[in-house]
């Protein structure tokens, strides 16, 4: 038995924010440096009556252009930006959606190496047994944990959404996936307050961090140098796992999509494992660092570039960040996403 992935769409909000937008607001900052280093042009942060659930629900409905609604079976939802701390997200998904109460369907809490997670959870339903198909989404609204003064991170992180299709079918579209986790470094990425530890507190210490960059414990922190070092001593070995549990050699793999995290840590990684440049897939100019979306995006870019496929494209993926947490794995496209 194999697993096909059947279609893979995405949405990003209406409202997009150019570099020359926020230079608006942090005149001092050299974006044209920003750009050239970290690769990002644009990214689209959702309104204030916008959330999470709403890109979701768009991005699948794009999807339902190309499949029936009425086959899903199971939703997987993937997301940090839940819609309340209770009920499950998924389970509202269900309903917007007007899908079947006989699917299955639950949350978990996943940043940059979720839609990995999400493929692999997707991969053991479908193998068990215990469905025929999995609706895959991914949905993040980081720009509403940004404080306003933190301009690395307003400049880094985007909004947006995906969902995908998986099925029973006769080819093996995922193979072998591997994972890792690293709670020591939980506070490298962090929002502190507003879960059951620490409450949100009115009028919150502001601090400082980098180049003069501001946030508050309400407020997502990520200290940048600290999680390029975790990637760079991590991810070129763990990489090599993965292929080595898919049986691979590096040269057997057509493409690999990283976590977009931002061009100047890409590159590294990729010439630190020694990744051909055309094998190497970039694609962050507009949209940013979407964090769980990051992937999804690129792979459903990268279909469409390549058009009309006369055999299927072994693609290997990794996603990394938040948690400490990273994973990776194969897949296979045979087809326009």
């Amino acid at each position: 038995m194999g697993i096909t992935i059947q279609a893979l769409e995405y949405y990003l909000p209406e409202n997009k924010v150019t570099n020359e937008d926020l230079k608006r607001n942090f005149p001092d900052y050299d974006f044209g440096k920003f750009e050239s280093k970290v690769g990002i042009k644009n990214r689209y942060w959702a309104s204030k009556s916008e959330t999470a659930l709403d890109l979701a629900e768009k991005a699948c409905l794009k999807l339902f252009d190309k499949i029936n609604k009425e086959d899903i079976e199971y939703i997987i939802y993937c997301t940090q930006s839940p819609e309340y701390i209770l009920p499950t997200t998924a389970c509202l998904l269900q309903d917007r959606l007007g899908l079947a109460k006989s699917v299955g369907a639950f949350d978990f809490n996943l940043g940059c190496s979720g839609y990995v997670y999400g493929m692999s959870m997707a991969k053991g339903l479908i193998e068990s047994g215990q469905v025929n198909s999995v609706l895959l989404v991914t949905a993040e609204t980081y720009s509403k944990y940004l404080n306003q003064n933190d301009k690395s991170n307003r400049a880094i992180f985007g909004d947006g959404a995906s969902a995908t299709y998986l099925t029973k079918g006769e080819n093996q579209g995922l193979g072998q996936f591997a994972f890792g986790s690293d709670g020591s470094g939980a506070e490298k990425l962090i929002i502190k307050n507003g879960g059951a530890k620490n409450s949100c507190i009115p009028n919150p210490e502001l601090k400082t961090y980098g180049s003069d960059n501001h946030y508050t414990d309400n407020d997502l922190y990520m200290n940048g140098p600290e999680i390029f070092n975790f990637t760079s001593e991590n991810i070129p070995s763990f990489t090599k796992e993965v292929l080595s549990k898919n049986n691979l050699e590096q040269s057997d793999v057509d493409y690999y999509i990283f976590h977009q995290a931002n061009s100047f840590m890409l590159e590294f990684l990729r010439k630190r494992i020694k990744i051909d440049k055309e094998k190497f897939y970039v694609n962050m100019e507009d949209g940013g660092n979407t964090v769980s979306n990051t992937i999804p995006i690129a792979l459903k870019r990268l279909s469409e570039e390549l058009g009309n496929i006369n055999e299927s494209k072994k693609i290997l993926i990794v996603g990394f960040g938040v948690g400490l947490s990273w994973a990776g794995g194969l897949i296979e496209i045979n087809k326009n996403l």
